[in-house]
């Protein structure tokens, strides 16, 4: 007796259909391949471009923020590597987030053709831009071992958190905007600024400490910006030259859980009119 399955429209309020999203994970896999490899496709440096794009980024930025402008690290640390643990954990966030929103309308021929669970196009932006996070580390532990630098058991044993942490926020955000982006275009040319603007209140080009004398800023970023406190408690835990601080990475794993729920519901809320409007 064969089984069928009945497809339906999900509701306003949809729970996920993990049983689903099970049976759909060789297509999750063919989807992460693909994007894996025409990513660096018929490409001259291939892979290398991993590598060149946050090198690069962090010359040019050590040049305007660090000679030119006087920015430092505020404790000693060198600042190329300063720089590059930060951007290292921007560059993850700010690629899967924006992948992650134009995922439903690259792929709207595939949306409207055959069915399967939508969850799986935004998911494959978090995993595939893991394989640049990667390769991207290779040139943060040689920096480490040239400037000496060796991460305490803190920074081992918190790192797949913060990584987590990371994932959620982007992909919470993603989600949220990947529905919008469906039906309202703009998000299409408001993402970049978005995210260039948020490059800016995330404490990449400089340390957090610099808002010591802004309260208020220094609590809202907290408390808004989940990379933030990823991004710091990163370089604490990996370089060691500041203290860990478990209140910010808790408050930063709990609000990239808030985010990751409200895109979930926006996504599954508004998925029925996918296949139509994409």
């Amino acid at each position: 007796m064969k089984n069928e399955f009945t497809i339906a429209p999900p509701g306003k309020f949809a729970p996920i259909n993990w049983p689903e999203l099970w049976r759909y994970r060789d297509l999750f896999l063919v989807l992460a391949w693909r994007d894996i490899s025409v990513r660096y496709k018929q490409t001259a440096l291939g892979v290398l471009w991993a590598l060149l794009q946050p090198v690069i980024t962090m010359v040019i930025f050590t040049f305007v923020f660090n000679r030119m402008a006087g920015i430092q690290s505020g404790d000693g640390t060198p600042y190329p590597i300063f720089l590059y643990t930060g951007q290292l954990f921007w560059l993850y966030f700010s690629g899967t987030l924006t992948n992650a929103s134009q995922s439903m309308v690259s792929n709207a021929s595939l949306v409207q053709k055959i069915y399967f669970p939508r969850l799986i196009l935004p998911a494959t932006a978090a995993t595939t831009g893991l394989v640049d996070f990667i390769i991207a580390m290779l040139i943060l532990v040689g920096m480490m071992i040239w400037y000496g630098f060796g991460p305490g058991w803190i920074g081992v044993l918190t790192f797949p958190v913060l990584v987590l942490t990371c994932i959620m926020c982007a992909m919470g955000i993603g989600l949220f905007l990947s529905a919008m982006n469906v039906k309202y275009r703009d998000v299409r040319y408001a993402l970049p600024f978005f995210i260039s603007s948020l490059m800016f209140v995330t404490p990449v080009i400089y340390p957090v400490s610099l808002l010591d004398n802004h309260p208020w800023a220094k609590v809202a970023m907290t408390w808004l910006n989940p990379v933030s406190g990823v991004v710091s408690n990163a370089r604490a835990g990996l370089l060691g030259r500041t203290s860990f601080d478990w209140n910010v990475m808790g408050i930063s794993f709990l609000m990239s859980m808030v985010y990751l729920a409200i895109g979930l519901h926006v996504f599954r809320s508004t998925e029925r009119y996918f296949a139509d409007i994409a």
